[in-house]
């Protein structure tokens, strides 16, 4: 019965590194007119903060116009987005929520 030799080489399992995933920020942007106190409520409700973290949050969009909510993956602060849009439309309020990459 013949053998057939084969080379001797192994092979070696390639690592590969996977960054994690970019993160984005969620922003609420100040208008004139929804109130501070819906909008502490909204920081509460969806981003699960408690009332005196939610008001310095409220304040910060007060006074320079923009204020982070939270960070997340992609898909997350996008559906954070969009519950918020839709709770402030609900009730009449024009309160803009976005994300950027950060």
């Amino acid at each position: 019965m013949a053998t057939h030799k084969q080379d001797e080489s192994l092979l070696e399992a390639e690592r590969t590194r996977t960054k994690p995933p970019p993160l984005y920020k969620v922003l609420l942007l100040n208008d004139d007119f929804t109130p501070m106190d819906f909008v502490v409520v909204v920081l509460q409700k969806f981003f699960g903060m408690d009332r005196e973290r939610a008001t310095r949050v409220m304040l910060q969009v007060h006074r320079e116009g923009m204020g982070v909510c939270g960070v997340f993956p992609r898909d997350i602060a996008s559906t954070k987005v969009e519950q918020v849009v839709a709770y402030a439309r609900q009730h009449q309020h024009p309160l803009a929520c976005v994300m950027e990459e950060n």
